[in-house]
């Protein structure tokens, strides 16, 4: 299949960019309301903060589900079907009364909100190819990129317009339907009947067992995946470092957010601009190498400043999303081309590692490490380092690889 099918390239980045951004939507808007969360539902802030991970546990249960989905199915109508779960999901959560339902609602929204980033991969490799798919695969990362940085933005004017915590909410419902009606009117059907693989139990648990257990798989996915951890480290911890470190209210978030996924912005149109002119080893090794400069200056500023304060306390994040942006779309389109024919599996796959380790930062490393920047720090600098070892592993085991091809 070849891009003709598709529509133009900046109206399917901007569509699937959309796609994607609506799952951390869900994450970060609600972050300015933890402390009216807390106080309305009669619960700590503790408490309240299950309920991003509630949302990233079922996300990522259902993650090994979207894929296999559209692989059967087709990418389109799952898209469709996750966009409308959705959306009453999100009615469901606007409503809720009680932590206990809101949670509830929350694991529902998990379920369906990683059917737009999931899929839209497996699009992108249907349609493109080669520095074609990484180009559109870095537009998409950018644009997508603005959504953690402003969807808490957003989450705080809603509060500050003294709007209470459901009309977040409600602002969720109207973005879903948006891309409900985008999506119909736009977005082709890039897995034709005739490609489609169909839905056996017993052939998807062998199939997710073999790719699953394939040891390149592994290292690819956790190195962009582990890697990924020290930036996700400080959105799962937002409410802590705004609020408690940086003394900002509703309305601060933008101080931690903007670099961020600044960052990760500029990375990925670095990414898209490097197709075709640089060799995929020199751009992840640029990534890391982005990655351990922001650990350095991280650690280094939390040790010997005197006081935790802006601009300085943030700006080392900057070089780390920057870096993590150059280093994913490598590794994301390296699993896709392991499985040319289960594209949808293989990138659900890649997404579960994702958000169960996300899961993992968010309801065991954060809370432990979020009273400390240096904590924090300390955190980011491990899980960047911890990406790179799998990264160096995979490379070092391709160059073998190579070698013994050139001996034979």
């Amino acid at each position: 299949m070849t891009a003709a099918v598709a529509p133009s390239t900046r109206r399917m980045a901007l569509l699937l960019a959309g796609l994607a951004m609506f799952g951390p939507f869900s994450i970060d808007t609600i972050f300015p309301a933890f402390p009216q969360l807390a106080q309305r539902l009669a619960v700590d802030e503790v408490a309240v903060q299950q309920t991003i991970s509630v949302y990233l546990l079922f996300y990522g249960l259902m993650s090994l589900a979207h894929g296999p989905l559209s692989d059967a199915w087709g990418r389109k109508r799952v898209i469709l079907g996750g966009l409308v779960i959705f959306v009453g999901a999100s009615v469901g959560c606007a409503l809720s009364t009680d932590l206990t339902t809101l949670l509830a609602f929350r694991a529902l929204q998990g379920l369906s909100a990683g059917v737009g980033m999931i899929v839209g991969r497996a699009v992108i490799r249907d349609l493109y190819h080669g520095h074609d798919a990484q180009r559109l695969m870095s537009q998409v990362s950018m644009l997508f990129g603005i959504a953690p940085a402003i969807a808490p933005i957003i989450g705080g004017w809603i509060l500050l317009s003294g709007a209470g915590w459901p009309l977040i909410f409600w602002f969720l419902v109207v973005f879903a339907l948006v891309l409900l009606a985008a999506t119909a009117r736009f977005l082709p059907e890039t897995h034709p009947a005739e490609a489609r693989v169909a839905l056996s139990p017993r052939t998807l648990m062998r199939d997710y067992v073999r790719i699953g257990f394939n040891p390149r798989f592994l290292r690819l996915a956790l190195a962009g995946s582990i890697g990924f951890g020290g930036i996700f480290l400080y959105i799962s911890s937002a409410p802590a470092i705004v609020m408690q470190h940086l003394h900002l209210g509703e309305g601060g978030f933008a101080w931690l957010f903007i670099p961020t996924i600044g960052g990760m912005t500029t990375g990925s149109f670095l990414s898209g601009r490097m197709a075709g002119h640089s060799t995929p080893t020199r751009q992840v090794s640029l990534g890391f190498s982005l990655c351990a400069v922001s650990a350095v200056l991280n650690i280094g500023y939390v040790s010997l400043a005197p006081q935790f304060a802006l601009p300085w306390a943030v700006m080392p994040i900057f070089l780390g999303g920057m870096g993590m942006a150059l280093i994913f779309p490598i590794l994301a389109l390296a699993v896709l081309d392991m499985y040319p024919h289960q594209r949808g599996l293989a990138s659900s796959l890649q997404a579960f590692v994702q958000l169960m380790i996300s899961t993992v930062v968010a309801g065991v490393v954060s809370p432990l490490l979020h009273d400390s920047p240096l904590h924090l720090a300390l955190g980011q600098a491990a899980f960047f380092a911890a990406g790179f070892v799998f990264w160096y592993w995979e490379h070092q085991r391709e160059r073998a690889s190579e070698a013994a091809g050139t001996a034979h």
